[in-house]
């Protein structure tokens, strides 16, 4: 029963904010989609040109186009400026598996163990290279998603508990933006390690009004960044932000 739903399309099993469009362009989606379950099209693979699926499926090329479109909205593809279409889907589901607890992992032994300044270093090594991916690979609904929180965040000056619970949820949904489950477990390894009461704690004490308006600030340029698919600039904007965090901790520390 799983795996029959996991092998719908998404549009099929999540009709929320789905995009407006004809039969043919869900027909010419559904034989892509299947491609990718079936591993004819495995993850990372670019797709034929244009009008090559245009051919093959007896459809123009703004049904093609507007298929693909359609399909990227739900992270199954991704379009790169002058290289063609990818496949950004793998064959097995990877949101189910990343979003449960990270198995044999003692969470509470590490969050006991580990200082500020390891902490610090781990997330200045893979958070780089989370907002490197994420910019290349991150679907329209991905973006839709972390536009949402950030308008959330904007609305924070004061409320260091909702803010920080509101960051947390942007950093993560800017990994699952990765579509890369070794990466996205990796990754919640941190972010459970910083739900340890002390980390919190350490945490909150981090965020006053001024932190939270230079924090939302720093967030704002990495998302403009990533909105316009600017790897080094998105980069460079989440270096920004680590340096910010640091900033504050050192700050609070003191």
């Amino acid at each position: 029963m799983m795996q029959r739903a996991l092998d719908l399309p998404p549009w099929e099993t999540d009709d929320s904010n789905q995009p407006l469009v004809k039969q043919p362009v869900k027909t010419v989606a559904a034989h892509i989609f299947g491609r990718v379950r079936s591993g004819a099209y495995s993850y990372g693979t670019r797709l034929p040109a244009e009008r090559e699926l245009a051919l093959e499926f007896s459809e123009s090329r703004n049904t093609v186009r507007q298929a693909l479109e359609f399909l990227e909205t739900y992270g199954v593809v991704a379009k790169r400026a002058g290289m063609g279409t990818f496949i950004t889907q793998r064959r097995s589901a990877t949101a189910s598996a990343s979003d449960d607890a990270p198995g044999m992992i003692n969470i509470t032994a590490i969050a006991e163990t580990v200082s500020p300044f390891e902490m610090n270093v781990a997330e200045s090594i893979i958070e780089p290279e989370i907002v490197r991916l994420a910019t290349i690979y991150m679907s329209m609904r991905d973006l839709a998603v972390l536009r949402a929180l950030l308008e959330e965040l904007d609305t924070i000056t004061a409320d260091a508990d909702r803010f920080a619970r509101l960051e947390k949820d942007f950093m993560m949904t800017l990994c699952r933006g990765t579509h890369n489950s070794a990466i996205i477990t990796m990754y919640r390894v941190l972010q459970e390690v910083r739900k340890q009461p002390h980390w919190c704690a350490e945490k909150k004490r981090t965020l006053t009004p001024d932190n939270i308006r230079e924090t939302r600030r720093a967030l704002r340029s990495l998302f403009t960044a990533l909105e316009r698919r600017n790897v080094d600039n998105a980069v460079e904007c989440m270096r920004l932000y680590l340096s910010t965090g640091q900033a504050a901790m050192i700050y609070a520390a003191s």
